[in-house]
């Protein structure tokens, strides 16, 4: 799955504009020929996944655990509807309870924002302290309980994961995390790129040329 070549500058220009890093777009960049739901679903990780299967989609295209944490930090701004996380809130796993990496003041914030059989179209911050702004409190609300989505909170809950010491060293310096942010954005933006005869340049990047 190819992506417009429009989509890594906004990237940068939503995050620069936000208070984070910028850096520089590589150029050159070819846009695939076609483009559809199904092929993207094929490696994008959901946010039901185990830390185990999000390393390995991540593995997959040459993206390294640091990369998976730092890029998982673009969640310090931005919002999640009830659907990806209710299952955390009142039977996780199917105990009957919640799920026990949850800080139980959120939890208690949550479950009234999406109340069982609730709308799961309910827009939640992923970060409740400074939604608009990018910076590192989403390491910081890790470290509390406070991660919005069960692929969030598993990257300082999993107990032995290599992440941990990484999210330590992002809520603690947040120049390490825009640095490493700003690579990582780098190193996506370089997955398996379009060389010869492939792809296109579009004129309009929402269509294929000529279509």
């Amino acid at each position: 799955m190819q992506l417009p070549i429009s989509i890594p500058f906004e990237a940068e220009s939503s995050v620069s504009l936000s208070g984070g890093p910028s850096w520089n777009v590589l150029l050159g960049r070819r846009d695939g020929l076609t483009a559809n739901q199904a092929g993207a679903n094929i490696s994008i990780p959901s946010p039901f996944d185990t830390l185990a299967n999000t390393t390995s989609k991540f593995s997959a295209v040459n993206l390294d655990t640091t990369d998976l944490v730092a890029l998982s930090g673009a969640h310090t701004f931005g919002r999640s509807q009830c659907q990806f996380f209710s299952q955390r809130l009142f039977n996780f796993n199917g105990t009957g309870s919640p799920d026990p990496t949850l800080n139980t003041t959120y939890l208690a914030t949550l479950q009234q924002n999406c109340p069982q059989n609730g709308n799961g179209s309910t827009l939640n911050n992923f970060d409740p302290s400074s939604q608009d702004t990018f910076d590192n409190n989403y390491f910081t609300n890790l470290l509390t309980k406070m991660g919005l989505l069960q692929t969030d909170q598993q990257l300082f809950s999993t107990n032995g994961s290599s992440t941990i010491s990484i999210v330590n060293s992002f809520a603690n310096n947040q120049t390490a995390f825009f640095n490493q942010f700003a690579q990582s954005m780098i190193n996506m933006g370089n997955i398996s790129p379009l060389t010869g005869n492939q792809g296109e340049i579009r004129l309009d990047c929402k269509k294929v040329n000529g279509s």
